[in-house]
């Protein structure tokens, strides 16, 4: 990949990334004026249908193999079931702070996974990355052990959060073969039949409180569904494709920033100096359990070493 397409790469899943911090604290919105479970159901279906109108625009849509079927649908039901119908409940019992803050274990959390299941390195700095960042979650919770009894709506968090990092397995699985934006579609269109009947079970009348919003509540809700959700994982799953999981997964650490300064500033809530330094411990410890630390230390003796052999 040339620099330049690289540097647009990079900058598109920036950008995502700001638009997923905000879109926590739009789910938070949303959970609070509509049905979480039908809500969350009918705003994965719009981002399904942005996403198959690109690859249709784009003629980039072609039979699935077994193997690729089963990779997609395993991604779906871990990364678009469990994960949105988890966060969607989980913010109707904690603020949308230390929501951003949870799912800021992603990366690593999809590290560790890799590690079990793919055979990947788990090293000593690796190591370092998991205790600095469950140091991060014991300031989350106020930074005193009388405080780390997770709550109820902390725990669905935790488990959104790591549900998702399975689905970022069966993603990259996927994608080994499989264009992206179609892997995105199958995704969202079939999690969202799933998460509209079990809607159906959960909330009976769903369906008919959905047209009882403001219309702010609406734009904030296509704002979700087509920007944040539809355009926002086609982005980052063919980031995923084109320079690795792991690269992408680092520019996770930008989503918790974000949704603390849109917390702040759109919900006013209020960010405790416990939150912060408990990000910051998460950041340290994603730099570090995903191998990024590790590559830069690689790079410089690299270049250490292709100096001296010059100069020599």
């Amino acid at each position: 990949m040339n620099q330049k397409r690289l540097l647009l790469t990079y900058g598109l899943v920036f950008f995502v990334t700001a638009i997923w911090g905000l879109n926590i604290v739009i789910i938070k919105v949303l959970v609070e004026g509509l049905p979480p479970q039908t809500m969350t159901a009918f705003r994965i279906m719009m981002a399904g249908i942005t996403a198959l109108i690109i690859i249709v625009l784009g003629k980039s849509f072609r039979r699935l193999s077994k193997r690729e079927w089963i990779y997609t649908l395993l991604g779906m039901l871990f990364g678009v079931i469990l994960h949105h119908l988890l966060i969607a409940v989980g913010l109707t019992m904690i603020n949308a702070s230390n929501a951003s803050l949870i799912l800021a274990l992603v990366p690593l959390t999809t590290a560790i996974l890799a590690f079990l299941f793919l055979g990947e390195q788990l090293t000593k700095l690796r190591m370092i990355g998991f205790i600095l960042a469950l140091t991060g979650v014991f300031f989350i919770q106020g930074g005193s052990f009388s405080n780390m009894q997770l709550s109820q709506g902390e725990l669905i968090l935790f488990i959104a959060m790591f549900v998702q990092a399975i689905s970022f397995i069966f993603v990259k699985k996927a994608t080994a073969t499989l264009d992206s934006k179609q892997v995105t579609t199958i995704m969202y269109l079939v999690g969202s039949i799933g998460l509209l009947i079990i809607s159906f079970i959960t909330e009976p009348g769903g369906v008919s409180e959905m047209t009882s919003a403001s219309l702010f509540i609406y734009f904030l809700f296509i704002v979700s569904g087509i920007v944040a959700t539809g355009v926002g994982y086609i982005v980052f799953n063919a980031a995923i494709q084109q320079i690795g999981a792991g690269q992408t997964a680092i520019f996770n650490n930008f989503v918790p920033f974000f949704g603390l300064v849109f917390s702040a500033l759109f919900l006013n809530e209020t960010i405790t100096a416990s939150q912060l330094i408990g990000f910051v411990f998460i950041i340290a410890g994603v730099l570090f359990g995903t191998g990024y630390i590790e590559k830069l230390r690689d790079k410089k003796h690299k270049r250490i070493n292709h100096t001296n052999k010059s100069v020599g």
